[in-house]
């Protein structure tokens, strides 16, 4: 009984991964457009979980599951405002998170922080997705420094 199922199981296995490549390819052959990423309420706590919480936490405040194996330790997120004269600084973290500020010091050696805006050009070439993507991350941000505060 055992040796009719295998070859019914492997028969069964190779159907379903040609019809998904069929899907695959009709979709590229057709010119279906790539579905827009649509922003909700929530989706910033969700990136940041996904995509930041490694190493900054869940709470933003540096203590992440990764964060013990970093040379430097992450910066407290909540603590950017009261470190920035009680301004939240939303064109640095945008910058930080795409790679244009300054992440390392001579001292300290070079940053562990992954460069997220080509990681996100990787995932999709549209710019305007992107753009979204790190902007719902910086408002995130700046929302857990009213939480830091209070």
């Amino acid at each position: 009984m055992e040796s009719i199922n295998r070859p019914v199981i492997a028969l069964l296995m190779s159907l379903m991964l040609v019809a998904g490549l069929l899907l695959l390819t009709a979709d590229q052959n057709t010119g279906l457009k790539q579905s827009d990423l649509v922003i909700v309420p929530g989706a910033g706590r969700d990136l940041f979980v996904f995509y930041c919480a490694s190493c900054h936490g869940r709470g933003g405040k540096g203590d992440g599951r990764a964060a013990t194996a970093l040379k430097v330790p992450p910066p407290d997120l909540t603590a950017l405002a009261s470190r920035n004269g009680g301004t939240f600084p939303a064109e640095k973290v945008e910058g930080f998170i795409k790679g244009e500020g300054r992440l390392s010091t001579p001292a300290h050696g070079a940053s562990d922080m992954p460069v997220w805006g080509p990681i996100f050009q990787g995932l999709d070439n549209r710019d305007a997705i992107n753009e979204a993507r790190i902007e719902t991350i910086v408002k995130y941000i700046a929302l857990i420094q009213a939480k830091a505060r209070a």
